[in-house]
């Protein structure tokens, strides 16, 4: 953000010009395109032989001749920097933006030729592939802004800087450099912008640092720093922006932090800090994150008071007490959940018309929910869950129509759902389960149009469950159970039998299955294209029954013939790690899918749950292997390969904890993805195992199904969800696994910390998921050779 303000200003004063360059310009621009060593250049020079006027290139005013004052090479797919000495001869040069690229080192040439350049301002390496140590930056006397953030740089940071004695803005963000912060950093009277963030520091925060008076942005966040932070950095009288998110720092918040009148956004989440808020530590802030340490006492009575304040995240810490009365008119979020606060919700909140997220969950607040909270137009996020709020559900939060997320589960809200919740057209969540409501659904309860996810559970809700819910064409998750709610049987069109198996044939009862769908009770599973129901038949043996919605735009078999003809094929399969279709039972809305019955739930279940330390080493290698058994069969059956929509832990199925099943086979038979709006991504799989190349395509493939199983190997060995506080697990162990001393830090410790043989059958597995999870599909191996590679770990 900082680069690109700095450019606007810069280049405000150089317009591009439309006069010809140097000779001795135009020569080496009318070189470089034979020099960038790229498949198709963006440079050409039969369509356009004025420089000046290329993709990139920025050229001054001129008295007779124009020069290049900046150029760009932002995206050009450069794999070698030696054409920079060629470069460097442009001696007008001001800014070099060589930005999102592939390089992997920088030339030497460039260092001998460029640091000769005084007016070079601007430079810019950021998100290539540079690897090796900082290097030394001698000569570039007028460097004011350098940009090396999303590289793989490591090692530590000494002197190689010392010399930018002119350095405004350093961005080293996003490397691996260890040691200690650096403090050598050119003149201590001329730094402005510090952004060391996403690296490997560790240590104190040196008081040296101190010394550099001039600093508006200190960004450390995302280290692993330790210590507390030093008091005297109140007088850094110009710091505009504080982040210190994600170390490991203790100590309290020093009081003199509320002295820094430009003090925009102090962010030291998920550290270890104690203590109380300071008071008047909002004084001049905007935006203050303190989320996620163990701060405790009271929230002091002016915190939320100051005019300019728009954010505050207090959020998992261990405060006390109330809300205070008094809050800023200009607060956008308030985020205060999971402490141990008290009282009612204050009134003065209703008054917030600029508030957009209010977030108290997980307290001890009583009192009812205020009607007047209808008043705050602009709120789009309310969660009040988990606390002791009574009363009824206001009918004034009808009036919250730019409201896309209600939650209020878990308190002891009682009366009916008042109708006009229905009318809030933008909300895509609504959680009111677990309270004491009453009375009926309203059946206008499909005005939600945008509605994803619907839970109300565990009320006293009855009468009959709402036929139109089938037309809420977004919804993904529905959960009904724990009331008195009752829905006729869906009435049989057909029903065959799929299996030649003779036990299964003569335990399978419609009737029997159809009674079972006909109570939310014994829905089991909900995903995105179906529910499981637990059917249990005459003969006591229990069966799976999956309901697929024809009223879904995006099946494409309306047709009952063709899509019996699907099913006759799965049918026929015979695979111990796939969850193959029994038998079907065709109504006028829906199809009834028969399977047998998994006991002990779903992957992600197991792996995510209570129950997660069950599952030893040895468990979660035998459902690495069975799944991987089970995509290479689906893959290669000779008819036509079987691929997987959405492929998750959700739909790995266990019979028991070493027998994986792979559910859901039929989906890409029957569902269509050209009728979805958007990209692939929107239909095929789920958040953390869509495969990148999902965002531009329409066509599922087997790459993208052992990119979403690499996902899975993943959640196995290391024990986190696919996604993760906003994080995509692949991604995450693409990042820390591209230096051989952190692959142990990926490794679930409880499970690779029980024997040597364990931890290096995981090292070995964990080959094995990075190669799945490669951003390039052609480098993807295909199942049956990760199937090899699985089984050669044992």
């Amino acid at each position: 953000m900082s680069l690109s303000l700095f450019l606007s200003f810069f280049f405000l004063l150089h317009p591009l010009v439309l006069a010809q360059l140097a000779e001795n310009q135009r020569s080496i621009m009318l070189n470089l395109p034979h020099l960038l060593n790229i498949s198709s250049s963006p440079w050409d020079v039969t369509k356009e032989p004025n420089p000046c006027l290329w993709q990139g290139v920025t050229c001054g005013d001129p008295p007779k001749n124009s020069s290049i004052i900046s150029l760009s090479l932002y995206g050009f797919g450069l794999s070698s920097s030696d054409f920079l000495s060629e470069v460097c001869r442009i001696d007008s040069l001001r800014s070099l933006n060589l930005s999102n690229n592939n390089l992997e080192s920088i030339s030497d040439g460039f260092f001998n030729s460029c640091g000769g350049i005084d007016g070079l301002k601007v430079l810019d390496f950021s998100s290539n592939r540079l690897v090796g140590p900082l290097p030394a930056f001698r000569n570039f006397v007028g460097l004011e802004v350098l940009d090396l953030s999303f590289n793989n740089l490591n090692g530590e940071i000494n002197s190689q800087l010392s010399q930018l004695v002119s350095l405004k803005s350093l961005n080293l963000s996003a490397n691996r450099f260890i040691g200690s912060v650096p403090t050598q950093l050119g003149k201590p009277s001329v730094l402005e912008q510090l952004q060391l963030s996403k690296n490997l520091f560790h240590g104190k925060i040196p008081v040296e640092l101190l010394a550099y008076m001039n600093l508006t942005l200190i960004d450390l966040s995302d280290n692993n720093l330790t210590g507390s932070i030093p008091v005297a950095i109140g007088s850094l009288s110009k710091l505009r922006f504080l982040l210190l998110s994600h170390n490991g720092l203790t100590g309290e918040i020093p009081k003199s932090i509320s002295n820094i009148i430009t003090l925009q956004r102090f962010a030291a989440n998920q550290n270890n800090f104690v203590g109380e808020v300071p008071v008047g530590i909002t004084r001049y802030i905007k935006i203050l994150d303190l989320s996620y340490n163990n701060l405790s006492g009271l929230i002091p009575s002016d915190l939320l008071s100051q005019s300019s304040l728009q954010h505050v995240d207090l959020s998992y810490n261990l405060l006390k007490g109330t809300i205070p009365e008094r809050m800023s008119s200009s607060l956008v979020r308030l985020r205060l959940g999971s402490n141990f606060l008290n009282g009612s919700i204050p009134t003065t909140l209703t008054k917030l018309q600029n508030l957009a997220y209010l977030e108290l969950e997980n307290n001890s607040f009583s009192g009812s929910i205020p009607p007047e909270l209808g008043a705050c137009q602009n709120l789009s996020l309310l969660n009040l869950a988990q606390n002791n709020i009574t009363g009824t559900l206001p009918a004034e939060l009808g009036h919250l129509t730019k409201l896309q997320v209600m939650k209020l589960q878990q308190n002891k809200l009682g009366g009916q759902i008042p109708p006009e919740i229905t009318q809030l057209q933008s909300l895509g969540i609504l959680n009111i389960s677990w309270n004491h409501l009453g009375g009926p659904i309203p059946s206008s309860i499909s005005n939600l149009k945008k509605l994803t996810n619907m839970n109300l559970q565990s009320n006293n809700l009855v009468g009959f469950i709402p036929v139109s819910l089938g037309d809420l064409n977004l919804l993904l998750e529905l959960n009904l159970g724990g009331n008195n709610l009752i829905i006729p049987p869906p009435q049989v069109i057909q029903g065959n039998l799929l299996t030649a198996n003779g036990i299964h044939r003569s335990n399978i009862d419609f009737n029997k299955a159809m009674e079972a769908v006909a109570s939310t009770e014994n829905i089991v599973l909900k995903t995105r294209f179906s529910t499981y129901y637990k059917a249990i038949m005459p003969s006591g043996t229990s069966y799976f029954v999956k309901k697929l919605s024809w009223s879904d735009k995006l099946f494409q078999l309306g047709s009952h013939d063709k899509f019996e003809q699907e099913l006759q094929v799965l049918g026929r399969l015979s695979n111990s790690n796939v969850m193959i279709p029994l038998a079907y039972v065709l109504t006028v809305d829906s199809a009834y899918l028969f399977y047998e019955y998994a006991a002990k739930g779903t992957l992600y279940d197991i792996l995510h749950g209570s129950a997660k330390d069950a599952l030893d080493w040895a468990s979660r290698y035998s459902i690495a292997v069975g799944v991987a058994q089970g995509l290479a069969f689906l893959h290669g059956c000779t008819s036509s390969p079987i691929l997987l929509l959405d492929l998750s832990s959700k739909n790995i199925m266990l019979r028991s904890l070493k027998e994986p099943q792979v559910a859901d086979i039929e989906l890409y038979k029957v569902i269509d993805p050209s009728k979805s709006t958007g990209s692939l991504s929107t239909v095929a799989g789920s958040v953390g195992y869509i495969p990148p190349e999902y965002a531009y395509t329409m066509r599922v493939t087997m790459a993208g199904n052992v990119y979403s199983f690499g996902v899975i190997l993943l959640e196995l060995l290391t024990g986190k969800p696919a996604v993760s506080e906003g994080t995509e697990l692949a991604k995450w162990v693409l990042r820390n696994s591209m230096q051989q001393n952190n692959l142990d830090r990926i490794l679930d410790f409880n499970i690779s910390k029980t024997s040597l043989a364990a931890r290096n059958q995981m090292l070995a597995v964990l080959k094995v998921a990075v190669a799945c999870v490669s951003a390039s599909p052609e480098a993807r191996p295909k199942m049956k050779s990760v199937l090899r590679m699985l089984l050669n770990a044992r």
